[in-house]
């Protein structure tokens, strides 16, 4: 069996989207005959809030080591745990590399960072390695555009192609995540592949008892819920949502035992979803909860909402991972997404399509409401939620381990 070094700074317990991509590729590798070998950083050196219950969804396949790293200073300076912690990942991933037999270095982005690991070690050991983009290095930050932005733009600029020069292997959760990369740094296209998260069924099973939801202090509402980060390049839909829905509370038409909650969207910069609701006079139905909910309460209050609710993003390239969390919920999805998202694929397949937005780019904002009025009018109604499952096999994370093992065989058959 050959041995994959992955190497990402976060791991379970933390609660980060980005542990997801090692641990469910992980999960399955081994069935593939690869194993999974981790190294990562101790969580005492986390700043986010540790969520022990991930501990439920790590098969035991995945062999771990744990390094060091910096802690955040006061002030702090440097947050960015690939940044605290790449002197000692770089030095046990060359012991690893000298001691154990290695045959291929998978490097999950962000921590961006932490790919320069790849190109360090190759050159070293001369052991192949590939970079999988989580999310674009060098991407749009035209909702963010300030100095920090900026700077962490000309760094990625700068120090992207000295990382994946070398690289045997460029993957990413689909393909327009990654292809400017190629474009970018490569005369000849290196092997590459595109696998969504997908998702792990054995996570649908856990069911928490006991469990508070977000709306207990308020049995008689009907909770729609969205639950994940709040994207830059979505808030023309939220605007678009707001309105629609203050266009129907004019005209009688919305149910005013709706609340609409929003949980995890994460500490983003630009103008809050609370903020948007404000604007149309909806204040009282929006609940938004920043902070991050542990991963298995998520997917127990998709299950319990009355409807659900999927916002994208006016990029394409956008896969909506959690989509598949969405369409396991079993709940009445609402989603808006550009059209050519590999989601919209997905939900379509699933015959979730019925109150779907496909965004066209040209889209103008009067467009949107008056689609979405529609659609908002009908969601309210009484559903006969009638889903097909049965194509979702080919997205889950032990397909996506698939599709990284073949790649790995055959990068190393490129190389030799």
């Amino acid at each position: 069996m050959k041995t994959v070094l992955i190497i990402y700074p976060h791991w379970v317990p933390a609660n980060l989207a980005g542990v997801q991509r090692p641990r469910l590729i992980g999960n399955y590798l081994k069935q593939f005959g690869w194993h999974p070998l981790l190294l990562t950083v101790d969580s005492k050196y986390y700043e986010e809030k540790l969520d022990p219950l991930m501990e439920k969804t790590v098969s035991e396949d995945i062999e771990v080591i744990y390094t060091k790293a910096y802690k955040v200073t006061t002030p702090r300076i440097i947050g960015d745990i690939g940044l605290r912690a790449f002197p000692f990942l770089k030095k046990e991933a060359l012991r690893l590399c000298k001691e154990r037999t290695i045959d291929f270095i998978w490097i999950p982005i962000p921590s961006f960072y932490t790919s320069i690991l790849g190109r360090i070690l190759h050159d070293a050991t001369n052991i192949p390695y590939g970079i999988d983009y989580i999310d674009p290095w060098v991407r749009d930050i035209t909702n963010q555009n300030d100095f920090r932005a900026k700077l962490s733009q000309t760094v990625a600029r700068t120090i992207e192609p000295y990382a994946v020069k070398k690289a045997a292997l460029i993957t990413g959760v689909s393909t327009p995540y990654y292809q400017a990369v190629l474009d970018r740094n490569f005369k000849t296209t290196p092997v590459h592949a595109g696998m969504p998260y997908g998702f792990d069924p054995n996570d649908h099973d856990i069911e928490l008892k006991g469990l508070e939801l977000p709306w207990d202090n308020e049995p008689h509402c009907k909770p729609w819920l969205y639950a994940g980060a709040f994207l830059p390049n979505s808030h023309v839909f939220m605007q678009c949502f707001f309105e629609s829905i203050a266009a129907l509370k004019a005209d009688g038409k919305w149910d005013a035992d709706i609340r609409l909650y929003f949980v995890g969207t994460g500490q983003y910069p630009a103008k809050r979803i609370t903020a948007y609701a404000s604007d149309y006079g909806l204040e009282n139905i929006v609940i938004e909860h920043r902070e991050r909910f542990p991963f298995l309460h998520i997917l127990n209050f998709l299950s319990k909402a009355d409807r659900v609710m999927l916002f994208g993003s006016t990029e394409k390239h956008y896969t909506a991972s959690k989509t598949f969390q969405c369409l396991l919920s079993k709940r009445p999805l609402f989603s808006i997404l550009h059209a050519e998202s590999s989601a919209v694929e997905v939900i379509k397949k699933a015959h979730a399509d019925q109150f779907l937005l496909p965004y066209h780019e040209g889209d103008s904002q009067a467009t949107i409401v008056e689609q979405l009025i529609a659609i908002l009018e009908d969601f309210q109604k009484d559903i006969s939620w009638q889903l097909d499952l049965n194509h979702l096999d080919a997205y889950t994370s032990k397909q996506s381990a698939k599709v990284l093992a073949e790649a790995m065989e055959q990068a190393i058959l490129r190389i030799n």
